[in-house]
């Protein structure tokens, strides 16, 4: 017959951290930095000297965001 093995208060386990691999982040990391750069482009230069839309509309939506990011805007 087999002894089963009964862990003891003197062996605790200890737990084994897992590892990503570059890879497998680098894809997000960059599709995360782009949203970033277009979140921030929208917030602190659109209605300005490189506004691709005319009209104040971008400006009123993210007026408050501009604000609270420290960009002037009148």
């Amino acid at each position: 017959m087999a002894e089963a093995v009964v862990p003891t208060a003197s062996s605790p386990s200890v737990p084994v951290p897992t590892t990503l691999p570059v890879r497998a982040i680098l894809p997000w990391a960059v599709f995360v930095g782009l949203l970033a750069l277009f979140a921030v482009y929208f917030v602190g230069a659109e209605q300005g000297a490189t506004s691709i839309f005319a009209g104040t509309g971008v400006h009123e939506w993210v007026h408050d965001g501009r604000h609270l990011l420290g960009f002037p805007c009148h």
